[in-house]
């Protein structure tokens, strides 16, 4: 495969690793990332005693103060809310089935919300996400615009790491051939549902996955592109390939990331 300069040009030849042969398995992709997923969520519960922190009582005896015999009422918990002499206007409480009523099976704390997957599953999860950026029909079906790119992944040389400045990232992006992917980035539309309540106000598109060898100044230069992610090659995971669990996402990779994938057997 070719190696491209900043100004997407040929530059070289390089080889990618064993790991991009391995063979697609989507069912193990969205095992790993639901797995992963579930290490961001927080235990919440409800508070203890909540629908039943009140005097709850009714009586159907004859010459009880307060009963209800002969008015029809169901026999259920409930509380008074007012009274007019011996007429008491009450509301059910306590039982799950009443308006006012505790719920029936409340959230716990204690709950088991952690997913675990086997390493070498997750392993293997990383190596085919990792070959299904390699397969040009998977990566258009996540709506990359990619229609000027023949190779895939794309490899630029070590000099991408050094950029510094965003307008320099967006200037070698768009020379790669990913203007109109940059320009799909930047769409964000108002969420539809509670998630508007919930910090969640906007939806954003997924753009491309950017992999390098180490902590490099390219980290902070491309932080501010929408859409983007940069990561390091030991860092990688099958959430950062495959988001929502939907493989194929259009990657670049620096050769330092494909030699030290290479070298050190990453995820084998």
């Amino acid at each position: 495969m070719n190696v491209l300069d900043l100004n997407g040009k040929a530059a070289g030849t390089a080889h990618l690793p064993k790991q991009f042969t391995e063979e697609y398995r989507p069912d193990i992709i969205k095992r790993a990332v639901l797995a992963l997923q579930t290490h961001s969520l927080q235990h919440h519960g409800t508070k203890i005693g909540a629908g039943s922190r009140h005097n709850a009582y009714l009586s159907k005896r004859r010459h009880e103060y307060r009963s209800t015999y002969g008015r029809g009422q169901a026999r259920c918990p409930a509380k008074t809310m007012s009274h007019a002499g011996a007429h008491f206007s009450r509301q059910g409480a306590n039982v799950p089935q009443t308006r006012g009523g505790r719920e029936a099976h409340p959230p716990r704390v204690e709950k088991v919300i952690i997913e675990k997957i086997n390493d070498k599953e997750r392993r293997k999860a990383i190596r085919s996400a990792l070959a299904a950026t390699a397969i040009k029909e998977i990566v258009e079906s996540r709506n990359h615009q990619i229609a000027h790119i023949k190779e895939f992944p794309l490899i630029v040389s070590n000099d991408f790491e050094k950029i510094s400045k965003t307008a320099e990232a967006v200037k070698v992006l768009e020379a790669l051939g990913l203007k109109a992917e940059l320009e799909r980035t930047k769409e964000k539309k108002v969420r539809a549902g509670r998630g508007k309540s919930r910090g969640r106000i906007y939806r954003k598109k997924t753009g491309p996955l950017i992999i390098i060898s180490k902590n490099n100044k390219i980290v902070n230069a491309a932080k501010n592109i929408p859409g983007i992610d940069v990561v390091e090659a030991k860092k990688l995971n099958a959430e950062l390939l495959a988001p929502g669990t939907h493989a194929g996402r259009l990657t670049i990779i620096t050769e330092g990331a494909l030699k030290e994938i290479s070298e050190k057997k990453m995820f084998m």
